[in-house]
């Protein structure tokens, strides 16, 4: 039984790996530092005096980066004294901000006029501007320095008091702010993690083998849990950066586009689910699995649960994910796999709270009989995930295919509970664990129904479809989705597919378009790569003006967030897109 569990872990672990990703001939090579312009390049500011009394800042900024309004600040002094800017901006483009929400900022220019509160001959102003570029990477404030001679209508960039003389390297390596705030966004985001509900089962029979133990016990085994779950996401960051250093277009749950890995973790949701229902037994809890590889203690079994814990939340995204991890591959590969060991250690966050605060764990009830009542119960979110993952793998290859996984589901639960009888049924208990692994391997031959079902207005996405749609003057709406994306899903049900969001899609004439990456797709992986981002959800509102650059949503979309979006890009003249959207059939 120790051998045959080890052998589960191993093949979910694994079977992803052999997925055929796309070719290093025909995918662009991943992101890296060298492919984002220094600072000084990618915003070039002019300062002038185009009349007598007046200033005049211009950025010239590059493609696929902007400023954002908000972050303009302008002090201009004479003899020590502070002078009042009348400050006139530029209209500018709305934005979803992951960091800063709804914003404004600009693209490709912004001039600036700034004039004096009283007539001066000279003084010294400071300009402080802070922008990002598109693919995922944000500068910190740059401040900058000049001395302006009004009477000779003359501009000087000069250092600010007390700077070093020292060159600085070209290049926008990662500043220790920027580095400290994608950092912070890791930790949050995996601190979400735990609120999944695929590892939300686990996290909690963790928090309640807390109850009757000693700190000794609860702060070893928070740190073998912690150490698991961190190596874990160092070992799948170095995975992502070794394949994309290959060429491969691939990010955060691309083993969930294997359909050997799909059904191989619903097998192993089953196989918790019936340990915690008490239906088969393990000599101990299935959520402790990591126990079958050492002979003593527990405290090897905390380090594999929290491996354990990172396969199972591979389906999910949490907010604040994907601006870090899209940061990550931007990176050298020491700073990406410093921001995966951040995610990690957010996720094992709150095991170590209630391992260390008699506070939180004063939260909980005293032990009794309610924490087996509990632990049932969490076998049927366990159940409900296989089947949600044997639907997904019924998605990706057909239903042949998911009727072969369930019978492989039923014969794991008969050999599981054989394997507990007496010995001589072992011979049978094997037989139907290997019958298992077999229908769970077998292929079905109407693999033509992947892809999630269009309906309504929704149509599927294209290059050539968006801009089809926006020469025609039509906004559009692309959902980068899959059925295995828990966060995608939650979205969809929330917001995106509610009758209030259909209809204001409807009345401003928005074009939804869905780019379903439930299996791998070349095109996909490089738009979503093209904005930044390794995994998905990913949301992008394209205005009907095609120099305009789109919006990018938030991953936990509301409806109101939504519907700014979508006046940001459109008029409020009701229009009938469905009879655009038929110009254009031929490209979809």
């Amino acid at each position: 039984m120790r051998a045959l569990l080890a052998a589960l872990l191993i093949t979910v672990a694994s079977v992803g790996q052999s997925q055929d990703f796309g070719s290093p001939a025909t995918l662009p090579g991943a992101l890296s530092q060298a492919d984002f312009l220094p600072v000084e390049e990618a915003y070039r500011l002019e300062v002038e005096i185009p009349r007598q009394g007046e200033l005049r800042l211009y950025w010239q900024i590059a493609d696929g980066y902007y400023l954002y309004q908000h972050s303009f600040q302008f002090n201009l002094r004479a003899g020590g004294d502070r002078v009042d800017l009348d400050v006139q901006l530029p209209p500018g483009t709305a934005k979803t901000d992951e960091y800063f929400g709804d914003v404004v900022v600009y693209y490709h220019s912004a001039d600036i006029t700034a004039v004096p509160a009283r007539a001066l001959e000279r003084g010294t102003l400071t300009v402080t501007s802070q922008g990002c570029a598109d693919a995922g990477l944000c500068y910190p404030p740059r401040e900058q320095h000049f001395e302006v001679d009004f009477a000779a209508r003359t501009v000087a960039a000069i250092e600010p008091p007390g700077a070093a003389t020292v060159s600085r390297p070209a290049g926008p390596v990662a500043a220790d702010a920027s580095l400290l705030y994608m950092l912070l966004l890791a930790f949050v985001g995996g601190a979400i993690l735990n609120l999944m509900p695929c590892v939300f089962p686990i996290l909690s029979l963790k928090v309640l083998s807390f109850a009757r133990g000693t700190d000794h016990h609860r702060h070893l085994h928070s740190w073998m849990y912690t150490a698991g779950v961190v190596l874990s996401f160092v070992l799948v960051a170095a995975l992502l950066i070794a394949l994309q250093q290959a060429g491969r277009a691939i990010g955060w749950g691309f083993q969930l586009q294997s359909p050997g890995f799909v059904i191989a973790l619903a097998y192993l949701f089953v196989a918790m689910g019936l340990s915690l229902s008490g239906l088969i037994g393990f000599g101990g809890n299935l959520m402790n699995t990591g126990n079958i590889l050492t002979a003593r203690g527990g405290a090897t079994g905390s380090f594999f649960t929290g491996m354990l814990a990172v396969v199972v939340a591979s389906p999910c995204t949490a907010p604040f994910m994907g601006t870090a991890l899209g940061f990550a591959v931007s990176q050298p590969p020491l700073v990406a796999l410093l921001v995966f060991a951040s995610l990690g250690a957010g996720m094992a966050a709150p095991l170590m709270l209630f391992s260390y605060s008699r506070g939180a764990r004063a939260l909980m009830p005293k032990p009794g009989p309610w924490m087996e009542t509990l632990k049932q119960f969490l076998a049927f979110p366990l159940y409900a995930t296989a089947i949600w993952l044997l639907w997904v793998a019924g998605r990706q290859t057909g239903v042949d295919t998911m009727a072969g996984a369930l019978a492989g589901a039923l014969l794991l639960a008969l050999g599981l509970w054989l394997w507990g009888r007496q010995q001589w049924r072992r011979g049978l208990a094997l037989a139907c664990l290997l019958a298992a692994v077999g229908l769970g391997t077998i292929r079905g031959a109407d693999n033509d129904a992947s892809g999630t079902a269009l309906t309504g207005d929704r149509i599927a996405w294209s290059e050539h479809g968006v801009e089809a749609l926006r020469r025609q003057g039509t906004p559009v709406f692309v959902d980068v989705t899959a059925d295995w994306c828990i966060t995608c899903k939650a979205n969809e049900a929330a917001v995106l597919l509610t009758d209030d969001l259909t209809r204001a899609f409807e009345d401003h004439g928005v074009a939804y378009m869905v780019a379903d990456w439930t299996e791998h797709d070349a095109a996909i992986a490089a738009l979503i790569r093209r904005h930044g981002r390794t995994g998905i959800p990913l949301y992008l509102m394209y205005p009907a003006d095609s120099a305009r650059e789109p919006l990018i949503l938030p991953q936990i979309l509301t409806k109101r967030t939504v519907l700014r979006a979508i006046e940001a890009v459109s008029s409020n003249v009701s229009s009938n897109v469905s009879s655009k959207k038929s110009e254009v059939a031929d490209i979809f």
